[in-house]
């Protein structure tokens, strides 16, 4: 599934691609940390469709513009673009791996969205985001965690369960950057949208990254130079 649901997403329907097979391919020993070499910090964007900037043209999704951006402020970044449109956090889990193969010095999650479009249990998306968040840690990679929440068409018990997931992994590890809602402040206003009123526009990654961006730069803070 392409699109991450968010708020009224009960009338965009359900849209379908096909995600990449990325899953066992280039995989590092998690125990294992190479030496890092000198030159930009390394920001791994790891997520789905709203990562990877689908429907956008080149240079105008999340990961350029939020570079484009952390250089505007002398930030010396190169953002590893880690988006896999229609990426569930399962999908994320099994390629992280392969993701690591530039060796990030920090990490941005953003997966979640889809599971909740799916209707995949909380507890699963839960396990999975654990897992991520747990080899990251095992790698002293500091993580900026951004949730996202569920299509209101599948309960208020199962949004408010889906939601609650975010907050508590937060909440059990403090040394996360935590932003709570990816779309804040995009999602439902169709100015901000593309025409699946789902993916952001320029207009909307504009907002978007004006908007995580001191959230982006506190991690920044937590890397360890070298």
């Amino acid at each position: 599934m392409v699109p991450c649901g968010f708020r009224d997403a009960s009338r965009y329907g359900r849209r379908s691609a096909i995600g990449l097979a990325l899953s066992g391919i280039g995989v590092l020993r998690t125990g294992a940390v190479p030496a890092r070499a000198a030159g930009p910090v390394r920001l791994l964007a790891l997520g789905d469709s709203l990562t990877a900037g689908y429907g956008l043209p080149p240079g105008e999704g999340f990961v350029p513009r939020l570079q484009a951006a952390l250089q505007a402020r002398g930030r010396e970044v190169r953002v590893l673009d880690g988006g896999v449109s229609g990426d569930t956090t399962a999908g994320g889990l099994a390629r992280l791996d392969w993701s690591l193969a530039d060796d990030p010095q920090a990490a941005i999650v953003e997966l979640g969205g889809n599971d909740g479009l799916r209707g995949l249990p909380p507890a699963e998306t839960r396990r999975n985001l654990a897992a991520i968040l747990d080899r990251l840690a095992a790698r002293r990679i500091p993580v900026l965690l951004s949730g996202m929440l569920a299509p209101p068409n599948l309960g208020a018990d199962y949004g408010r369960d889906f939601q609650a997931v975010f907050h508590d992994l937060a909440r059990e590890r403090p040394g996360l950057v935590f932003d709570p809602f990816f779309l804040e402040g995009i999602a439902g206003d169709a100015a901000l949208n593309q025409a699946d009123g789902i993916h952001p526009n320029p207009r909307g990654v504009e907002r978007l990254v004006a908007r995580i961006l001191p959230a982006v730069e506190a991690l920044l803070d937590r890397v360890t130079p070298g």
